[in-house]
């Protein structure tokens, strides 16, 4: 389950401290697109996330957008942001990950992945060896599919208090009178 852990969490992309990443000798971000960057099939920057991508910039961070989402659709938003990009990523497969690395210069060390999906960014970014940061979603909003599988998310992100959880569910059980 380790694999499945993000090595860190924030409520959203702002709250990544630019300074800190520059500390820590972080070169590339590679960064997912939808309920990351902005809500799910929208076009539009927030004034904040704007600014973080401007202060990436100004600090000498490159930025690769990294979506399972279609071409069209990453690539009018990359341009907007003056980054590259990988559509069609098919995330948490390795390969994208290694690619965005080799189109930023950087290596898993100096390499941050900001994602708000576990079963795709942190899974495929820990599998690539790199330090993983998982944000909450901008939006409810969202593909069919994902709003399922944030049911498991939510289950994995839990894992730490099992024994709690075991604890109140089997007291339910009892008190409805069940054995």
């Amino acid at each position: 389950m380790k694999i499945l852990k993000p090595a860190r969490r924030v409520d959203a992309v702002p709250q990544v401290n630019v300074a800190e990443l520059v500390a820590q000798g972080v070169q590339g971000v590679i960064i997912d697109l939808d309920n990351t960057l902005t809500e799910w099939n929208e076009n539009h920057l927030c004034p904040e996330i704007a600014c973080w991508l401007e202060e990436l910039k100004c600090h000498g961070i490159k930025l690769c957008i990294l979506s399972n989402n279609k071409e069209k659709r990453v690539q009018t938003f990359a341009e907007t942001c003056g980054a590259t990009y990988i559509s069609n990523a098919r995330k948490p497969r390795r390969r994208g990950f290694l690619r965005a690395m080799s189109l930023l210069g950087t290596t898993p060390e100096n390499t941050v992945v900001i994602g708000d999906q576990v079963f795709t960014d942190v899974l495929g970014g820990n599998r690539s060896g790199l330090y993983t940061i998982l944000v909450n979603p901008i939006s409810r909003r969202e593909f069919i599919g994902t709003r399922l599988v944030r049911r498991l998310e939510r289950l994995v992100l839990r894992e730490r208090q099992p024994r709690r959880w075991r604890k109140r569910f089997f007291r339910q059980k009892t008190k409805e009178g069940q054995p």
